[in-house]
């Protein structure tokens, strides 16, 4: 079977500026890098055009396997079921990062015949702006060290630093760092520490700003420390919010590229959803409903992170209000719920296969408390029996759930008509509600924390460790209450531990700490051992990739 880069090195790709007219974005707001990528100006999205707006489609995931569960091959699959009945289909998908794609995960432009290309410099360095983000976010950190250095005599120095650096590299050894060591001429001696660039905050304001106005806004806001009376020190008390915008004024607009079918894709931002919020950004995922008739978008891990964040905290704060959701199983997720090992997933076992829909049940129940309508989808693998499959229509059958088996991976477009022609039908018959959150930004922290603890991952109680109430209770005398919350915990679980498979119910969750990200506005609520700097895992798929004779191999 052929590799996802020899499929990707064989699709006959269009110009980019071919892409861009099929969708009627103007010639003259497409800047290309190169024949195949480009961006398109955001300031398109305040302007008038024919078009009325599409259906927006969250895709979106049952508790995934360490290999993941393939949304973005369903995403990229179902974009091109579209296109072979006659719809207008964009997706519109996160930028992969380098932490995953040369650790644990590989590649995150999708596989198969249902990938985003060029798929090498997607995953790779593509257009820059993990780049600028880190610029930015370093540079920031830069200037504030020189502050805290620069008067540190005096009664405008800093009491405490609470920015961090970041690289988009997995790299536990930069969790905890000291810097300013050498002398009183090399800074001053402090405790810091790296975070991967998906979780940086300023990956967050990308996402989440509307314009490079709203940008701009949002970075003059952040909070990197505080003066020596305890009062918030601020981006815009620095003086450096123009510095990071000009770092970041071409990373604001989305990157358009292709799939291997040549429909158009919008990939932009890359925030993880067990760290982060987990969405690609508002402007891609606006103007992809902007210039198509249908917009899919996805959210990271199961729909317990990525997806409760999708409609808690971006769709809130952007509008948006999808018309279905989509909830990405697999036979193999489902066994390993239903208590089987590991290593044995690939063999038949109905018995494991019936326990795990418990896990799948549970997701589906937190979408419909969103007032989603929910599709299932499985996306096949060779190794799933027929009997398998069969067993899960019959669950969702009896669920009275729409359902469609995904094989796009194998056969492109044609693998993914039936998932295409279920998702129109209940889009056409039976659309999504208007969005019910899991809480009100009126609430306390604590109150948030428990209605996402306890609706959604059915949790019984939420304690907090440590300095983590200390530090809620600043955070709400700041007057930053009013900000949604974003959890921060494994996506193996619905628990705080990654080894509670399955569908635990009335559990104990354990916040250890909380940052509040008051340029995103969003408070990141730190559960368990989740780390916001992954590690590598003992065998790198980097170990596996090299350049031979000018081309990529190992990159899937």
């Amino acid at each position: 079977m052929k590799t996802d880069i020899e499929i990707a090195r064989e699709t006959e790709l269009k110009e980019i500026y071919d892409v861009a007219s099929n969708t009627k974005i103007p010639h003259d707001r497409v800047h290309p890098y190169g024949k195949y990528m480009a961006k398109v100006d955001h300031h398109l999205l305040a302007e008038e055009s024919e078009n009325e707006g599409g259906n927006l489609i969250l895709v979106t995931a049952i508790t995934p396997t360490k290999a993941g569960i393939g949304k973005t091959t369903v995403s990229i699959g179902l974009a091109l079921g579209l296109q072979k009945i006659g719809k207008q289909a964009i997706v519109a998908l996160r930028e992969p990062s380098l932490g995953p794609v040369f650790g644990m995960k590989g590649g995150a432009a999708g596989g198969g015949h249902a990938q985003v290309l060029p798929m090498d410099q997607i995953n790779l360095h593509f257009t820059g702006d993990f780049h600028a983000i880190t610029s930015a976010n370093n540079t920031l950190a830069a200037l504030v060290d020189n502050y805290a250095y620069q008067n540190r005599n005096n009664e405008n120095g800093l009491s405490r630093i609470v920015w961090k650096r970041v690289q988009d590299v997995n790299d536990r050894s930069l969790r905890n760092v000291i810097t300013g060591l050498g002398g009183a001429g090399n800074g001053v001696p402090r405790e810091a520490g790296f975070d991967i660039t998906p979780a940086s905050e300023i990956m967050a304001i990308l996402c989440l700003a509307t314009d490079i106005d709203d940008l701009r806004r949002r970075i003059d806001n952040i909070l990197v420390g505080y003066k020596k009376d305890g009062s918030p020190f601020t981006v815009k008390d620095l003086g450096a919010g123009g510095a990071l915008t000009i770092l970041l004024k071409d990373a604001m607009d989305p990157n358009l590229v292709q799939t291997t079918e040549n429909t158009p894709a919008f990939i932009h931002g890359g925030p993880f959803a067990n760290i982060a919020h987990g969405c690609n950004s508002v402007v891609a995922t606006k103007m992809a409903l902007k210039y198509g008739e249908y917009a899919i978008t996805e959210a990271g891990f199961g729909s317990d992170l990525g997806g409760e964040k999708f409609f808690d905290i971006k769709c809130r704060k952007a509008g948006l209000q999808p018309k279905l959701s989509v909830l990405v199983a697999t036979a193999q997720a489902l066994k390993l719920h239903g208590g089987m090992d590991a290593k044995e997933l690939k063999k038949e076992n109905l018995s494991a296969l019936r326990d795990g829909f418990a896990n799948m049940d549970r997701h589906i129940k937190g979408l419909r408390k969103f007032g989603q309508s929910v599709v299932i989808c499985i996306n096949r693998f060779p190794t799933d029996t027929d009997a398998e499959i069969e067993l899960i229509r019959d669950h969702c059958e009896d669920l009275g759930l729409p359902f469609a088996v995904n094989n796009a991976f194998s056969e492109g477009g044609e693998g993914a008509v039936e998932l295409a022609r279920v998702v129109v039908d209940t889009i056409e018959n039976n659309p999504s509600e208007e969005l019910t959150f899991m809480y009100d930004l009126d609430q306390s922290i604590e109150e948030k924390v428990y209605a996402v603890a306890r609706k959604v991952y059915r949790a019984k109680e939420v304690q907090y460790e440590g300095s983590a109430l200390k530090k809620l209770r600043k955070i709400e005398e700041q007057g930053y209450g009013h900000f949604p919350v974003c959890i921060a915990k494994t996506q193996y679980s619905f628990t705080d531990d990654a080894s509670r498979v399955g569908a635990p119910r009335d559990f104990s969750l354990t916040v250890n700490d909380i940052v509040v990200n008051t340029g995103a506005e969003m408070i990141v609520v730190i559960l368990g051992s989740i780390m916001r700097m992954p590690g590598l895992p003992k065998e790198p798929a980097a170990m596996k990739m090299d350049l031979i004779d000018g081309v990529i191999e190992g990159l899937s």
